[in-house]
């Protein structure tokens, strides 16, 4: 299940081209995507949420913060967004559930702490 956080997070620091293989790879065509500041599916709708972030937060990376946390076809874990190097600005937490295949079906995310 690291795997797949890492291909997850790998998913979201990618420019446009890398990143469609990656959805392409690693995420289901039926997923859906849901935190508190966007509701979205397909793959279309993944790189959207992912391209505003990028708008939003130019130059920042994602990363992992803590221990993955998995069973069945699910895992969770926080992330960290911020400058290469630097202490998150943003923290989130994720929910991932796979589908048989293991590929990313359903998102669930959570914002723990934002910048001011």
């Amino acid at each position: 299940m690291k795997r797949i956080v890492q291909q997850y997070l790998a998913t979201w620091n990618a420019t446009d081209g890398e990143r469609a293989a990656l959805i392409s790879e690693h995420w289901s065509p039926e997923v859906t995507y849901t935190d508190p500041m966007a509701e979205v599916s397909g793959h279309d709708g993944v790189s959207a949420v992912i391209d505003g972030v990028h708008a939003q937060f130019p130059g920042f990376v994602f990363t992992q913060v803590g221990e993955v946390d998995a069973h069945h076809n699910q895992v969770r874990f926080r992330w960290g967004l911020g400058a290469a190097g630097a202490e998150p600005l943003v923290i989130g937490f994720d929910v991932l559930v796979m589908d048989e295949s293991g590929r990313i079906l359903d998102v669930r995310g959570f914002l723990d702490r934002l910048p001011a």
